[in-house]
């Protein structure tokens, strides 16, 4: 998935949830302008935010790789 790709996933399910980008930012406990950054694709965003995000607007992510059973069984 390109980053790019990423911002249209989060700004395809803010406007399914019928969302503006303001709604989004005070759910999601950030500012409005780090919605319009994310959604035109900004590459420097903390992991935080992107989280947060993600967490308002009900998207789960999800890592995948030959070592994740690995990882998990590590732990």
């Amino acid at each position: 998935m390109e980053i790019s790709d990423i911002s249209k996933v989060i700004k395809y399910h803010r406007k399914r949830s019928g969302l503006t980008q303001e709604e989004l930012a005070d759910l999601a406990g950030i500012g409005k302008t780090v919605v319009f950054d994310i959604e035109q694709g900004k590459e420097t965003v903390q992991m935080r935010t992107l989280w947060l995000i993600c967490t308002a607007l009900n998207i789960s992510v999800n890592f995948s790789s030959p070592l994740m059973e690995e990882y998990y069984a590590s732990m």
